[in-house]
């Protein structure tokens, strides 16, 4: 028997099971509709964080051996024939599928098996990175097949909502923005105090805090917020820019930091545990993203009321209100991050005004319960 006492059985499926907003998705999902009579499992690459809280969690999960998040096409008929074993295997009644690259392979094998329900949901589309004409154009079409292939395709945003491809496939595709639920914040002098073991420093005495939490990869436009820091620390400012998390950028934004001189005030911590359980250690939450979905760190920084300067890209309009909740900026503008940074510092009451003007959207507006109710009708 396959089916477990006649649950319905989602499987979600995702490329990469290191933690970003995708596996943050999956988990919160998987995690939600075991509370509702379903079950779940999760098929992935890789042996990361998210395989890891799953299994912590009793979520039980298949790891795909030859799935890569770079395309090459023998892994891709590997990983294909991978799909239609675990179909024929696992028998799911809904397969839940995440990342472009996983959306399309996954959506095809389904087809082939006979999946009665197939959801894709989109987390950012891959043809609006920063690449050559005719790459976006391959990606797009791409992206275009996966949608026919699904039954109902989520977009996590309204940007990525109006710009779906459209063809033949208008009616395929929902919003439902991301949710998150509370989270048990560290009091700030304590989250202060173990940011300074990360740094391995002492943090200059009344130096204000600005923080993200973001891979450190290309998408990110990190190097744009370090810039922009740099040059208010030119001017007199007494800040610290502490980035929190890991990445394959690692490396040059390291290289980066000693070229401008920044090793004592500009600190990568690498991968921190529960690294949101630390935003109200910071003053000011940054993301300086050239391409993204409805990113999760911005509802959490939200619910930790702090003043955003994000740019203005995918799904944050629709979290931070410009000049109401944060500054938005345009991306890979280093200038306008400068700027919209010494606004929050030289006029306090706003940085405050803002920050719980946001805390109220994300908790009126952002709930996990709603993100799943919306979801599992997705599912029949």
């Amino acid at each position: 028997m396959h089916q477990k006492h006649n649950k319905t059985k989602v499987l979600y499926i995702i490329t990469k099971s290191n933690w970003g907003g995708a596996q943050r998705y999956v988990y919160d999902m998987a995690m939600g509709i075991s509370k509702n009579g379903y079950e779940a499992v999760v098929a992935l690459g890789g042996n990361g964080t998210l395989k890891e809280k799953l299994g912590g969690a009793g979520i039980r999960t298949i790891t795909i051996p030859n799935l890569e998040r770079n395309v090459n096409i023998f892994s891709e008929w590997k990983v294909f024939f991978d799909l239609l074993k675990i179909y024929r295997i696992e028998r799911p009644n809904v397969i839940h599928l995440n990342s472009s690259k996983i959306g399309g392979l996954g959506a095809l094998a389904g087809r082939f098996a006979k999946i009665k329900r197939i959801i894709f949901t989109v987390h950012g589309w891959a043809y609006k990175e920063d690449r050559n004409f005719i790459s976006r154009k391959i990606i797009k079409f791409l992206s275009w097949l996966t949608i026919i292939f699904s039954h109902k395709t989520i977009a996590v945003s309204l940007d990525d909502y109006r710009t779906a491809p459209k063809l033949f496939v208008k009616k395929k595709t929902r919003m439902i923005h991301n949710g998150i639920s509370e989270i048990k914040f560290k009091e700030k002098s304590a989250a202060r105090n173990e940011l300074k073991k990360y740094a391995g420093m002492s943090i200059p005495k009344g130096a204000l805090i600005i923080g993200t939490i973001s891979e450190l990869h290309k998408n990110k436009g990190l190097p744009f917020m370090i810039r922009a820091v740099h040059s208010l620390i030119k001017k007199g400012y007494n800040i610290t820019f502490f980035i929190i998390s890991d990445g394959e950028e690692k490396i040059r934004l390291e290289r980066f930091i000693e070229r401008l001189g920044l090793q004592d005030k500009v600190f990568l911590t690498g991968h921190i545990d529960k690294a949101s359980e630390f935003l109200q250690g910071f003053d000011i939450f940054t993301l300086t993203s050239v391409k993204e979905g409805l990113p999760y760190v911005l509802l959490e920084a939200g619910l930790a009321g702090l003043p955003i300067v994000a740019t203005k890209i995918g799904g944050i309009p629709e979290i931070v209100e410009n000049m109401k909740s944060g500054i938005l900026v345009h991306p890979k503008n280093a200038l306008e991050a400068e700027r919209a940074l010494s606004f929050l510092i030289d006029f306090k009451k706003k940085k405050e005004e803002f920050g719980n003007n946001l805390k109220e959207k994300v908790e009126r507006d952002f709930t996990l319960e709603q993100m799943v109710a919306d979801t599992v009708n997705l599912y029949s």
